[in-house]
């Protein structure tokens, strides 16, 4: 059973933008997945392998290709195949582009970070 204080975390919690709150939770709700896009977004005009993003986020690939794969299917990514290789990028929608950097220069304020952190940790129980 909620206590009051666990009522008041989740009100306070939830007091943000509902188009973040939403990406936050259906669509960036891994840490791996958060790295991720601000690499993107960072490097936008990246396309590259699975390997490689791994190796330049500093991760595993057993823990980065899932991950890249639920990215592609919630269309912040894109996947193409070169001969049998797949390359990721970031999505050329501008709808979607302009939602990640909505949402990484929302993570410029500590506030929301704390928030965000507090979704994705509470989605992974």
């Amino acid at each position: 059973m909620a206590t009051s204080g666990e009522d008041f975390t989740a009100r306070l919690m939830d007091d943000m933008d509902p188009v973040l709150l939403d990406f936050i939770k259906n669509k960036v709700n891994s840490f791996i997945k958060w790295d991720l896009v601000r690499f993107f977004y960072e490097n936008p005009h990246t396309a590259d392998t699975a390997e490689n993003i791994a190796r330049y986020a500093g991760r595993n690939v057993s823990a980065v290709e899932p991950e890249l794969e639920e990215l592609v299917e919630s269309g912040i990514m894109e996947k193409r195949m070169l001969d049998d290789v797949a390359v990721y990028s970031l999505s050329s929608d501008e709808e979607m582009r302009a939602l990640v950097d909505k949402f990484i220069l929302a993570c410029e304020d500590r506030h929301f970070r704390v928030k965000a952190v507090y979704h994705i940790i509470r989605g992974m129980r």
